[in-house]
């Protein structure tokens, strides 16, 4: 009797427990559910937050196109007026005789009056008729962008013949031909050229091409004009200028000590001596045997000169700052004092992305090849006669 008493007992308390474990785990179901349920709640309001966020930023989104849209439209309209103006500057600057572009002083003076009396004794002879000279730049063509930042390209002034010469850079012993400016146009970089290795090294950017020669400087203790012909691949004469003392000619390309240029009447030198390195010099060659034929001190200043070339036996120096804006022909030098510096128009080039590094000018064509930052530049000018100024 008692052990029944004891057995009800246990079973009693076993089935509280149960009871009290049952109940435990149901409170912590509801517990979980809760939370499941508060899950479900954040979740359906972060998930709604989301799509409101994203219909926002959408609408934006679109907000900010349609703005981007319409600032694009009024850069356009900016570009175009500010392209007017500057051709609207261009005609006016164009119409005003150019500033004097020396210092004026006592031995300014002296000097130009000696150069004068010089010029009496000693008159320029002509090679040919030519009495043009520049009255303005009537357009530019940005042709394409291959190569460094400074160099040289020109085409070679020989009649019937299309080919142009590229020196990448301001030194090197090769150069980059191509068959017409066309081929070169469409090349992607220089891959559709022939490499000429040449006899020397060459230096700086005053290198020009003439009647299937080309006509390079080359440095090393003394400045050696070199004449390479392109047809026989060969060097077929050099000469050392006869001039000590050299300075760079330009005081914005400092890596030119010498300039090349050809025009109507043949090959010419611009340089400059430490002599007279204020101001630029030029010389006359004889482009069979690199003879001097004669020489002439300018009144142009080296100081921001940032390149050079001869039209008809003048010379224009381009003129810039150093930080590079619009380049301007400010100074003159005409051997046959047909055109005097007070006399010639101030010409500006359109603006560009830097600074000339070189500039060749093609007779037969009456254009300007341009280097300007790695962009190869056409320039196409408009001339008058000398006399008429």
């Amino acid at each position: 009797m008692r052990g029944l008493v004891v057995l009800l007992t246990l079973t009693c308390f076993a089935n509280a427990q149960h009871q009290a474990l049952i109940d435990y785990l149901e409170r912590r179901l509801l517990a979980i559910e809760d939370r499941i349920s508060l899950w479900h709640e954040q979740t359906a309001r972060y998930a709604s937050e989301l799509r409101e966020l994203k219909q926002q930023m959408v609408s934006q989104l679109e907000t900010l196109d349609k703005e981007k849209e319409t600032l694009r439209t009024n850069l356009d309209g900016v570009g175009t007026r500010v392209d007017r103006v500057e051709r609207e500057l261009d005609y006016l600057e164009t119409q005003n005789g150019a500033q004097p572009c020396v210092d004026v002083d006592d031995k300014l003076i002296e000097q130009e009056v000696t150069l004068v009396k010089e010029k009496q004794k000693a008159k320029y002879s002509k090679l040919s008729d030519c009495s043009d000279m520049i009255s303005s730049i009537k357009a530019m063509k940005i042709l394409k962008r291959a190569g460094g930042p400074k160099g040289t390209w020109s085409k070679d002034t020989s009649r019937g013949s299309g080919k142009i010469y590229i020196f990448n850079g301001t030194d090197g012993d090769s150069i980059y031909e191509f068959t017409s400016v066309q081929d070169f146009s469409r090349s992607p970089g220089m891959t559709l050229s022939k490499n000429l290795k040449l006899p020397s090294a060459w230096s700086g950017t005053g290198h020009v091409v003439f009647n299937h020669h080309v006509y390079y400087i080359n440095q090393v203790e003394e400045i050696m004009v070199v004449k390479y012909d392109t047809k026989s691949n060969s060097m077929t004469d050099s000469a050392v200028f006869p001039v000590k003392d050299h300075v760079p000619v330009y005081g914005l390309t400092p890596g030119t000590v010498m300039d090349l240029a050809v025009d109507e009447e043949g090959l010419w030198a611009i340089y400059a001596t430490r002599q007279n390195e204020r101001h630029i010099s030029l010389a006359k060659l004889d482009a069979n045997s690199l003879d001097i034929e004669q020489m002439w001190d300018t009144s142009c200043p080296t100081e921001n000169a940032e390149a050079a070339f001869v039209i008809c036996g003048t010379l224009y120096v381009v003129y810039n700052t150093q930080q590079p804006g619009r380049s301007r022909i400010q100074c003159v030098f005409d051997v046959n004092d047909m055109v005097t510096n007070e006399d010639a128009p101030l010409v500006y080039f359109p603006k560009r992305y830097g600074a000339h590094s070189s500039l060749k000018y093609n007779p037969q064509e009456q254009l300007l090849y341009a280097w300007d930052d790695g962009y190869q530049i056409l320039y196409k000018l408009i001339m008058k006669k000398k006399l008429e100024i």
